[in-house]
């Protein structure tokens, strides 16, 4: 302030003056930024003569403190003061008035966007609609008149991530969140993704020099190896680590070539890196007529074969804003060739093929086609000539804020983008979103509902490139997401038929989603509910299923540990023979629906009564018990298969069952606290709701890296720190021991038993409280 003073003060008394010059370049290679810093005198300084005796004479240059210029001075200062207010005032409503334009490139907590405009505290109070009361209200908003209206918004032609089209559904989402006074938001992401070529080609070489073109294929695989390989066909079924070992039993050499499968039951990435671990040079994957009956034979597919999900070129990392980091890549992606070939195409090629008969149950149903293994002489040469890309895209947010716990919150999302009109793939989840948005919103305003939690609404963009936008999102606030997310309900794939109903979850939430479909009416049939048509209080198996990685949930149940849930209604069988294809359309999903509306209404009553179980409760409906079946049980498993071993003492299960013990101590224990607790107590039930939010992510290992192992889960993820790993090589040892190293084995499976340890502590609540019995 002194030195402001004395500037202000130096202009109106003329005194010297200096000025300081800044030159700012940016490399924007990424390099650090530097500043040049240049002083100098002013031309203008005061003249000082000789001094006469005691009285130093100082010549001044009168005119500049003349009261003439002192206005001018004070006048040119006002209309600067003018000039600035005016700029910042309009910059700062243009960039309001710009719908994509991200309101908040830095990496500010979440919470402080939802908890905007809340006054500092809110008073615990009644809430002014029961359960009942908020079942009726969100079958009344949401019909199948107000979703045939929603979904016109949202039917488009081809639109993949980062696409004007793309661009121009995520302005359509952005309206209708602000339309429904939602305080919409966006985050900007520029991510790397792959897309086709048509250089891309496979060609059948056989015996002679004389090539024949078998497919120049417009779907690709995104993140494939570029470059041409040529090799020796073999076919191997599905790509299961199953069908390779039945390759190996036979002497099939796999290095070096090329490897034809069928698509389906595994991911097009899982089955890629299947066939490299067994030093194949090429993948190529067509739909075989026994799973794609429906689909027509010229029609191609695309995918994508990087095992992991997000930008792969910022693995662990979000990628906010041209956000630099070092050089790096994922380790999920393959470094072979893979392509997408059509049934016609795969048909001819395997007409062509020799060699010995393949196993029993991998025949398919082309006509004329003897399914052989292939020969020496059947060689095929693939060119691969995808090219990566920068895009920019956008996710897009809404917001109904809680009223006494707004910084929790139940994320609802869906995916955008799609390659083809994705009309079963996107345009159905993103309707459910906008629809869900507007009827809880309603219930808000209009009918008086107080939730207790926030919901926030996330339109993803990227996702059939690998869940990026979701992915980049949640690595942006990893470090507070499990703190504040209470769960997350995926949209994607939420409609593909009308028979029967399946889901995958985290086991914390088996017990709402019963719940649920004991609520909601089956869409084929009015005289009953869901829970009675998929099998009464047998549900459980015939619903569940395991979370697959290509799952848009299944990174924020793996990476962010946020308990997350999927569904869908579908066909008895085929489910997904046209997904990733240019017959994804509306016509398609029709012909496969009794009811496409009314089935449509029934997921979004699935989807809105979870969300409003787990706003409006005093206590979140998650049941930590349920994982105490989960983890005794595969406790049972690995202690069954310890005792296989030649020398069972070599691996002591004293502390896995210690630490399983232990969390079923303290989820017991949690119980007993509710029963003996005032859970309307606002302080009460957010001490006891924080520690059931602790238990996903406790699950998630601390001793691997979310950069080079990202699905850090124990019991869902993938790495040689899950439970299922450490069953499996107990077997491989059993096989192979001389190849085996136990001192290595013991390592994981110690710090997976403090793993469930930590997690174990975490539900007990404070340490004073923690009683480990060991």
């Amino acid at each position: 302030m002194d030195q402001a003073r004395s500037a202000i003060s130096n202009i109106f008394r003329g005194e010297p003056r200096s000025y300081t010059r800044f030159s700012l370049a940016q490399n924007m290679e990424g390099e650090n930024s530097h500043v040049e810093m240049k002083l100098s005198n002013s031309d203008a300084d005061e003249e000082v003569g000789n001094s006469v005796g005691d009285h130093p004479v100082v010549h001044v240059n009168k005119s500049s403190r003349s009261p003439k210029n002192v206005c001018f001075l004070i006048i040119g200062t006002v209309l600067l003061f003018l000039i600035g207010f005016l700029i910042g005032y309009l910059a700062n409503r243009r960039q309001k008035e710009c719908l994509l334009c991200p309101t908040d490139q830095s990496l500010t907590s979440l919470a402080d966007k939802i908890t905007d405009d809340l006054p500092d505290t809110l008073p615990e109070q009644d809430l002014t609609l029961d359960w009942s009361d908020l079942k009726r209200l969100l079958g009344q908003k949401i019909t199948t008149s107000t979703f045939m209206n929603s979904i016109r918004d949202f039917i488009s032609g081809s639109h993949e991530a980062g696409s004007e089209e793309d661009e121009r559904l995520a302005i359509s989402v952005y309206e209708k969140f602000k339309s429904y006074d939602m305080k919409p938001w966006t985050d900007e992401h520029f991510v790397k993704v792959q897309v086709g070529s048509s250089e891309n080609k496979v060609t059948y070489v056989g015996s002679g020099d004389r090539e024949e073109t078998i497919a120049s294929p417009t779907g690709y695989l995104a993140y494939s190896a570029t470059g041409e390989v040529m090799g020796r066909v073999i076919y191997c079924n599905y790509g299961t680590p199953e069908d390779f070992k039945a390759l190996v039993a036979q002497d099939v050499q796999l290095n070096g070539t090329v490897v034809l499968l069928r698509a389906g039951k595994l991911s097009f990435a899982e089955k890629v890196a299947n066939a490299e671990k067994m030093r194949a040079a090429a993948v190529l994957i067509y739909p075989d007529r026994s799973d794609y009956a429906s689909l027509p034979p010229t029609t191609d597919l695309f995918g994508h074969v990087h095992l992991g999900s997000g930008d792969p070129y910022t693995p662990g990392f979000p990628s906010f804003n041209h956000t630099q980091f070092p050089p790096s890549i994922s380790s999920g992606l393959p470094k072979i060739l893979a392509q997408t070939i059509s049934a016609d195409s795969g048909k001819k090629l395997l007409q062509k093929m020799k060699g010995d008969n393949v196993p029993a149950g991998w025949m398919g149903s082309f006509d004329g086609v003897s399914y052989r293994l292939g020969a020496d002489t059947d060689r095929v040469k693939v060119k691969v000539n995808n090219v990566l890309l920068e895009k920019k895209i956008h996710n897009i947010f809404g917001v109904i804020k809680g009223n006494f716990d707004p910084d929790r919150y139940v994320v609802i999302g869906a995916q955008r983008d799609a390659w083809g009109p994705g009309f079963a793939k996107s345009t159905i989840g993103t309707a459910l979103l906008v629809e869900l948005a507007r009827a809880i919103s309603e219930m808000v305003t209009k009918d008086g509902y107080q939730p207790r939690r926030s919901i926030v609404f996330a339109s993803w963009s990227a996702g059939d490139f690998g869940s990026i936008g979701a992915t980049e999102w949640q690595e942006g606030y990893l470090s507070s997401l499990h703190l504040k997310a209470v769960a997350y309900i995926n949209l994607d794939r939420a409609v593909l038929g009308s028979e029967t109903f399946r889901a995958s979850a985290s086991p914390l939430l088996y017990n709402l989603i019963e719940s649920v479909l004991q609520q909601v009416k089956s869409p084929t049939s009015s005289e009953q509910s869901i829970y009675a048509a998929v099998g009464g209080e047998d549900w459980e198996n015939t619903v569940m299923e395991p979370m697959k990685m290509d799952d848009a949930a299944y990174t924020f149940l793996t990476f962010s540990g946020i308990p997350s849930v999927s569904f869908s209604f579908i066909r008895n069988s085929p489910v997904d023979d046209f997904l990733g294809t240019a017959e994804d359309t509306r016509q398609k999903l029709e012909s496969r629906t009794q009811d496409l509306y009314s089935t449509a209404v029934a997921a979004a009553q699935v989807a809105g009564l979870m969300a409003l179980r787990l706003t409006h409760d005093h206590l979140l409906r998650l049941d930590v018990e349920k994982y105490s079946l989960f983890l005794r049980t595969m406790v049972s498993r690995i202690v069954m298969e310890s005792a296989k071993l030649q020398n069972p003492g070599a691996l002591s299960m004293q502390w896995l069952k210690s630490g399983s013990g232990d969390y079923s101590r303290a989820a017991r224990t949690l119980l007993e606290d509710i029963e003996n607790s005032d859970v309307t107590d606002a302080a009460m039930s957010r001490y006891i709701n924080d520690r059931i939010m602790r238990v996903e992510h406790g699950f998630l290992s601390p001793y691997v890296s979310p950069k080079e192992t990202p699905f850090r889960h124990i019991f869902y993820g993938a790495g040689p720190h899950t439970l299922e790993s450490l069953l499996d090589r107990l077997g491989v040892f059993r096989e192979n021991s001389a190849n085996f190293s136990m001192d290595e084995y013991k390592n994981w499976f110690a710090l997976a038993t403090w793993t469930i340890q930590g997690c174990a502590n975490g539900l007990s609540g404070d340490v004073w409280d923690i009683d480990n019995e060991m």
